[in-house]
């Protein structure tokens, strides 16, 4: 998997990897936060931002994303 430092720092990349790295929202939202990112790493490659391989990086790293979310909402204790 390629390191998110490996991309290119310009605006739309560093936006991509903001909203990666923003937990609080993943956790909040999951769904709608995968989303965002899928969306974001298409249109990146859509605007030849990016190539074929860091979209599937990318991608990969927002699927991860959400199953991080998925596992950290499973282990949450029960109010029970």
């Amino acid at each position: 998997m390629t390191n998110p430092s490996d991309f290119t720092q310009n605006g739309v990349t560093f936006s991509w990897l903001e909203l990666l790295r923003d937990e609080a929202a993943l956790l909040r939202h999951p769904g709608a936060h995968h989303k965002k990112l899928i969306d974001g790493a298409y249109a990146l490659h859509r605007g030849q931002l990016i190539g074929s391989d860091d979209l599937a990086d990318l991608l990969e790293q927002a699927d991860g994303a959400l199953e991080y979310a998925v596992e950290a909402l499973l282990d949450e204790p029960s109010d029970d």
